[in-house]
């Protein structure tokens, strides 16, 4: 795989980090691949897929806390292999400055510039492991005062609510020291489960997935071994029945369709007590990937109709009903659907007692004659995010430290997060 360009850059377009590794590509890459992300029409997308090719130079791209990172060549390449690439940097990146943003990259230009050139030779890729790279980076990070910081990923959820779950995995240097040259012997363990569901107009479940993740960052010194426990009653794989034969699978258990572990990762005890043995590298990294099929109850029920209430009218109802304990918040809840092109204007109707709610709607063209609304609105989407729960009931028994380490009581946090994936009731 040979990379021509490696650049970052803010959604304002300002160019933060460029490197070229081969000048095979014009120096004004980095204008087109914004211009062309910022006024993408075709097929009237509204996003940029993540890639594409202008004038013979293939664009890849993602999106991480706002900024986007991009390699450009001219080779036919794996795509793949490239977009796992530009989240390995960004993740690498992370990892040494604690935090992604414009001012962290700014105040550590030498570092990033240093990481760059250690992960890609001449375009070639070498490592894209923090444990490997920090034999060769030596330069230390200039940390951004937390004061500063604005929560920038799904574990800044964990920042707030809680006395427990201190969120400084979330914004710590995994090669800094802390103030006054201490180090916090902590380990983060964090179960993310992102969720995708469909309903049916009259609110039956027609599709349910959940893609998860078991991801882990470590602050222990020495390298201690880990041994991390999960359900006793976890079963991999269906045994030849239906995807969707819920009633083969109900109360045997959890029941993972397929998963996959880190290299680091020994499977010696894994079939009869369901323990991972490992030693984890620095950084953060995916201690086991998941993915789920099996029968489980969606974090919300949705409901929709729509009816004709005149010529020129229509009402939607769209009823959501949490399936949660009450002592559960779900916070970055969104929901949207669309509406025929010609729709002029729309006004809202809350229920009673839905305080700090808040309804738009955003005109996009006049008013036409009204014809069969049914068949142009929707469906409705919906976004959340949901701290300590998870649908699929995977859990953490224990996260036992060998008692050789040199770490004297560390602290230990398993946490629990499920994100909405693509949560959709059709119309």
């Amino acid at each position: 795989m040979m990379i021509s360009q490696f650049f970052v850059v803010s959604q304002r377009g300002d160019n933060i980090v460029f490197r070229d590794y081969r000048a095979e590509v014009p120096k004004g890459s980095t204008e087109t691949f914004f211009r062309k992300v910022k006024f993408w029409k075709e097929d009237g997308n509204a996003e940029a897929p993540p890639i594409f090719n202008v004038d013979g130079v293939n664009y890849f791209h993602v999106k991480v806390v706002g900024l986007y990172f991009v390699a450009t060549t001219r080779v036919n390449v794996s795509p793949s292999l490239v977009l796992e690439l530009l989240q390995r940097i960004a993740r690498v990146i992370k990892d040494y400055l604690g935090v992604l943003n414009e001012d962290s990259f700014r105040k550590n230009f030498v570092l990033v510039y240093e990481l760059l050139d250690e992960v890609i030779d001449f375009g070639y890729v070498q490592t894209s492991s923090t444990e490997v790279l920090k034999s060769y980076v030596f330069n230390e990070p200039i940390l951004i005062a937390p004061a500063r910081l604005q929560p920038i990923d799904p574990a800044a959820i964990f920042t707030q609510g809680s006395k427990r779950m201190p969120g400084t995995a979330v914004t710590k240097s995994v090669v800094a020291n802390d103030p006054g040259g201490r180090r916090r012997e902590e380990i983060f363990v964090d179960i993310i489960e992102k969720i995708s569901v469909t309903f049916s107009s009259s609110g039956y479940i027609l599709t349910s997935e959940i893609d998860g993740t078991i991801q882990m960052k470590s602050y222990l010194s020495g390298n201690p071994e880990i041994r991390l426990a999960l359900n006793e009653d976890l079963n991999i794989g269906r045994g030849g029945a239906s995807v969707y034969d819920y009633r083969s699978s109900s109360g045997s258990g959890v029941i993972l369709d397929d998963c996959n572990f880190h290299e680091s990762v020994r499977l010696d005890s894994f079939d009869s007590d369901r323990t991972l043995s490992l030693v984890p590298p620095d950084g953060e990294f995916p201690v086991m990937n998941y993915r789920m099929t099996q029968e489980f109850k969606p974090p919300f029920h949705v409901n929709t109709l729509i009816e004709e209430a005149g010529r020129l009218k229509a009402e939607v109802i769209i009823k959501i009903r949490a399936e949660f304990p009450s002592d559960v918040v779900a916070n970055t809840i969104t929901i949207q659907m669309p509406l025929p092109n010609y729709t002029s204007r729309a006004s809202f109707e809350l229920e009673l007692g839905a305080a700090g709610q808040k309804t738009d709607f955003k005109e996009t063209s006049k008013m036409l004659e009204w014809s069969n609304i049914t068949k142009e609105a929707g469906p409705v989407s919906m976004t959340f995010t949901i701290p300590m729960y998870n649908v699929s009931k995977l859990q953490v028994k224990y996260l036992q430290i060998a008692k050789n380490s040199s770490s004297q009581n560390p602290y230990r946090w398993v946490r629990y997060v499920t994100q909405a994936n693509s949560y959709v009731a059709r119309i």
